[in-house]
């Protein structure tokens, strides 16, 4: 709202005052993403710490460990992105939201997984360098992820 009352206060036409309003809308946009990329970091923290901790504390087979470490971690995130990242977004029932927002971000992970795949059958740049699929396979499931989750986990938060 502010662009719009800079726009009156300056003097600036209906159009100046909208593609401020525009630029503003898009600042936050960044910095929601820029949040949802930080909750990602510490998601990553948590999911590495608790794999290890399942595996050398408890003993559990690297498998199985997995599955309770992405649980842990994937109930973190959905609990800070609905603290810091889409706050507007987060009224409502929180089981089935979060139960939502895992399987929204199950799908993020096959994408990811299958991104993964495909580079190392396809392209001997990737079989080479795994990592690199990684890479791809981790930046393209970003991506779904921050829409599915601003769109059908979170309803379209503005803020």
């Amino acid at each position: 709202m502010l662009p719009r009352r800079l726009a009156v206060m300056t003097g600036f036409g209906s159009s100046t005052g909208m593609l401020l309003h525009r630029l503003a809308r898009l600042r936050a946009l960044n910095t929601r993403f820029l949040r949802f990329c930080l909750v990602g970091v510490i998601g990553f923290a948590l999911d590495a710490g608790t794999l290890q901790l399942l595996i050398s504390g408890a003993g559990l087979d690297p498998f199985v460990a997995r599955l309770g470490s992405y649980l842990v971690a994937a109930t973190g995130t959905w609990w800070l992105n609905r603290r810091i990242t889409f706050i507007k977004g987060s009224c409502g029932a929180s089981l089935n939201q979060w139960l939502h927002y895992l399987s929204v971000n199950g799908v993020g992970a096959g994408i990811n997984y299958g991104i993964y795949v495909l580079s190392l059958l396809t392209l001997d740049m990737f079989r080479q360098t795994p990592v690199l699929g990684v890479a791809l396979g981790s930046a393209l499931a970003l991506i779904f992820n921050y829409v599915a989750n601003l769109h059908w986990v979170f309803g379209d938060d503005k803020g």
